[in-house]
């Protein structure tokens, strides 16, 4: 039974992450750069701190270039028979070449798609896992540590081999977009009509009974409690990544995505001091049918 991890990344939800597996009974030494969180001073401290046996590391840093790297080399400082798990929000495919890759040193490898944000030390963490049965059967104690109270499936799946956990939870990110931007979406027309006098009362009326209640509402609630107007944060609005790669899944397996397509490309509108395209359409406006366009500031 697995009592003692590594986890490289003590960020936002790493952090977090350690301290949630401690308080349900799961030792972690933890390793990130910043000296004030650390629990050692590098990744080979971090695994010499590990029991001698089955090592577990669990890695929660960015996607990309820094997993890589953490990921090689972990590779070399690990033995056949130890196993890392990888929380981030890596590409699938990347999930496959690393396991091919520590397996030919014996190294298990599962992908874990974690969901939870800042929330997730009090509520637990959804949890959605990629990898050998074995591997996973081994690892449950941790993550029963994460995952939220009550039934374990409706907190965590075995989502099927390496890669699959990530899967889900590029799909889950992607509907994630088209939820968020209905809830914004909603939000803009009942600001918009003079005869609602009061949005946040509205919305709020929306989180007990109705079909439409959900946590990211009562988010948005809360953050409307905070700033009624939403005017200290600008309306820029960046991408994970994941919103493109399900969209990108769906063109390969010819999977209509219209929601969640459109909500991502509302994303990059939002990084648009002007828009040409909406500028082309006021210039074709007034073309075809002599509308009226305002002039450039």
């Amino acid at each position: 039974m697995v009592s003692h991890i590594g986890l490289v990344g003590l960020g936002k939800m790493g952090h977090n992450m350690r301290e949630r597996l401690r308080r349900g009974g799961i030792e972690v030494t933890g390793y990130d750069p910043r000296p004030e969180v650390t629990d050692v001073p590098d990744l080979a401290g971090l695994v010499a701190a590990l029991p001698e046996g089955r090592r577990v590391v669990w890695v929660m840093v960015p996607a990309g270039a820094p997993t890589r790297g953490v990921v090689d080399e972990l590779g070399t400082l690990l033995a056949a028979g130890d196993i890392v798990i990888e929380g981030g929000n890596s590409h699938y495919p990347e999930d496959q070449a690393r396991a091919a890759e520590l397996a030919e040193r014996g190294i298990g490898y599962v992908d874990v798609g974690v969901s939870g944000g800042v929330w997730g030390l009090e509520n637990g963490y959804g949890l959605m896992v990629g990898g050998e049965q074995e591997l996973v059967g081994h690892l449950m104690p941790v993550f029963d540590a994460l995952r939220p109270e009550g039934p374990r499936e409706e907190g965590f799946v075995h989502a099927g081999t390496v890669g699959a956990g990530h899967f889900a939870k590029m799909v889950h990110n992607g509907i994630e977009y088209g939820l968020m931007q209905a809830y914004a979406e909603g939000y803009e027309l009942l600001a918009a009509k003079d005869i609602v006098t009061d949005v946040h009362g509205t919305m709020k009326a929306w989180t007990r009974g109705t079909v439409v209640r959900s946590w990211l509402l009562d988010l948005m609630v809360k953050a409307l409690e905070e700033d009624p107007a939403l005017a200290a944060i600008d309306d820029w609005v960046d991408d994970s990544g994941e919103g493109r790669w399900t969209v990108d899944e769906a063109i390969d397996n010819a999977v209509p995505l219209p929601v969640i397509s459109a909500a991502l490309f509302a994303r990059f509108a939002s990084r648009q001091e002007e828009s040409p395209a909406m500028k082309a359409v006021a210039a074709l406006r007034q073309q075809f049918g002599g509308h009226a366009v305002k002039p450039a500031q």
